[in-house]
């Protein structure tokens, strides 16, 4: 059994080497797995423990501490605040719709309609060009 946990004390200290100064990315998969082996190893120190094995219960408890901190990781990254934009002018408006300036509403709506069915996110558009066309038809058909 000492054997086996020097093994994997061995194996964490060279994976540790082996990643220093680069990221680590841990997948929700992963970090499931994490927490899974952090109680293994818990319970395995619990009950060492009251066997009287001290030092292979340090061991094991302090194996479950690192999986239990790598479980913890967040892979989400919050959200970049969108930078403050300021409003379209007509003209710019204009030209993503590709109007004129003598357009009626029903002109502007339908080259809106028109270029959303190509843009649209759920048609392989990107929500950045979506954004950008609702906004335009927003500023020309409300003053």
């Amino acid at each position: 059994m000492l054997y086996v946990i020097l093994g994997c004390l061995a194996l964490l200290v060279l994976v540790t080497v082996g990643r220093a100064g680069r990221p680590v990315k841990i997948r929700r998969e992963w970090r499931m797995l994490s927490a899974a082996a952090s109680i293994a190893t818990l319970t395995g120190a619990v009950y060492l423990g009251f066997r009287e094995a001290w030092i292979p219960a340090l061991v094991l408890l302090g194996l479950a501490l690192s999986f239990m901190g790598t479980a913890r990781l967040n892979a989400r990254r919050p959200a970049a605040p969108t930078p403050a934009r300021e409003a379209m002018s007509r003209e710019e408006a204009r030209s993503i719709l590709g109007v004129g300036p003598a357009a009626t509403p029903e002109e502007i709506q339908a080259a809106y309609t028109r270029l959303m069915r190509l843009a649209h996110p759920d048609k392989g558009g990107t929500t950045g060009l979506a954004s950008q066309l609702n906004a335009a038809r927003d500023r020309l058909l409300r003053p």
